[in-house]
């Protein structure tokens, strides 16, 4: 049977208390407004992750022009994550307390600010400015995406709405990276970041002039302090089992992420021509990954898909590590696995993991779930940043060693999921009528 979730058309959307949520087949359709929102949050995950992943591949156009090595151009990397932490920490506290459309607002205009000064930064200690204050914006939409996606759609179909959102990865991959990586080449760096802030400018005005807002969780009554309200999601056992298993879920790409590019060229012998040419062609394979395993997730069981994720992460990040000189299409299949097992893993932890927060405590619950990835993954390229070292030939050494790390981070948050998975199953079954 085919049901019609569609909202009331003028109304705000109210938010109610989660039912049972069987992991089974069920066939929703969404309404044109439901579509036009997950449309919009899918471009806002866009202009987010393209900002932060353009990093990686300018790499190799970066560091020589600002004369860094691996480690200062870890900083970079690790500036915007670190931010992103202590803005996503101390906004948790709000976070249920505006209308969801207006938060999102403040932050994204914050974020377009923080783009026009990375495309403005002539230097190493401009460019570590710019990416902190570009951090400490837009770490926080994510989580903002994550609660009005969760406010509006059923758990039944979250793998579905999770799935198309983060084709985000894949777009940029196709449309974002190799676009920025031409105009890089074909001008500078800094003609990448004006780019960025040319798209994301109309967006600002579509969620301004179009999207509803989403306010019905301050129909539910709130009297707590903004730190009583942080305290009481941080001191949630299940919440913290969450927290935990994001930021072991990052720590692979906040690790092999930054050095993406360096690796590729230096070590792999791909041509700094043809990176654009690897993460498009990639890119257009893994772009309809998202939407499959979100069907997938929400057909067979999120935990399944996760655990299917886990395995084919950890076999392709070993190859991956461990590799030599290699032709261009293998580069590229070995890119496209890996994405599918990162989507594999992504996409059902995030359909959970929705489920773990009652309603009054998504906002804060993904703000603070954010913030700590965002930490946990500054930590990461840090770390990354001091283990790895660049020969004088240009070769990255002890990449492999950075595999290793990842392998274990996997096998960690698999057992934690195992956990969460037992949460939410026990939570649907105590709301069951």
């Amino acid at each position: 049977m085919t049901a019609d979730i569609q909202p009331r058309e003028r109304a705000p959307e109210k938010a109610a208390p989660e039912k049972a949520a069987p992991e089974m087949p069920v066939r929703l359709k969404f309404s044109g407004y439901q579509r036009f929102v997950i449309a919009l949050l899918a471009f806002l995950q866009f202009s987010i992750v393209l900002d932060f992943m353009i990093i990686s591949p300018l790499g190799a156009i970066i560091m020589p022009d600002l004369d860094i090595g691996p480690q200062r151009f870890g900083e970079i990397v690790s500036a915007y994550a670190f931010s992103a932490g202590i803005s996503g920490f101390l906004a948790a506290g709000f976070a249920d307390r505006f209308d969801r459309k207006r938060f999102l607002l403040f932050f994204y205009c914050g974020f377009i600010a923080g783009t026009a000064l990375c495309a403005l930064s002539p230097n190493y200690p401009s460019l570590l400015l710019a990416r902190i204050v570009t951090g400490l914006f837009g770490g926080v939409i994510g989580s903002i995406i994550l609660a009005i996606a969760t406010d509006l759609f059923p758990l039944q179909v979250r793998g579905r709405v999770m799935g198309v959102v983060q084709t985000a990865f894949a777009a940029s991959q196709v449309l974002g990276i190799p676009t920025g990586l031409y105009l890089a080449n074909r001008w500078n760096w800094h003609v990448t970041f004006l780019a960025i802030i040319l798209v994301t400018i109309p967006v600002g005005l579509i969620i301004t002039l179009c999207m509803r807002p989403v306010a019905g969780h301050l129909a539910l009554k709130q009297n707590d302090s903004p730190w009583r309200h942080l305290t009481g999601t941080l001191l949630v056992p299940k919440h913290v089992m969450a927290f935990a298993t994001t930021a072991l879920l990052v720590t692979g790409g906040y690790m092999l992420m930054p050095f993406a590019s360096v690796y590729t060229v230096n070590n792999l012998g791909i041509p700094l021509a043809d990176l654009p040419t690897v993460y498009l062609v990639s890119g257009a394979f893994t772009i309809f990954t998202g939407p499959l395993v979100g069907r997938a997730s929400d057909a067979f069981g999120k935990f399944r898909i996760f655990i299917f994720g886990c395995a084919l992460s950890i076999a392709t990040v070993l190859v991956y590590t461990h590799l030599g000189h290699v032709s261009l299409p293998t580069v590229i299949v070995i890119n496209v696995v890996m994405f599918v097992g990162i989507f594999s893993r992504m996409i059902p932890s995030q359909a959970l993991m929705s489920a773990i927060p009652e309603v009054t405590k998504r906002g804060s619950f993904n703000a603070v779930n954010a913030s700590l990835q965002q930490v946990s993954g500054g930590i990461a390229s840090i770390i990354a940043g001091v283990i790895v070292v660049q020969a004088p030939g240009g070769d990255l050494q002890r990449f492999d060693d950075l595999g290793y790390i990842v392998v274990a981070t996997t096998l960690l948050s698999l057992g934690l999921m195992y956990f969460i998975q037992r949460a939410v199953t026990e939570t649907s079954r105590l709301k069951r009528p």
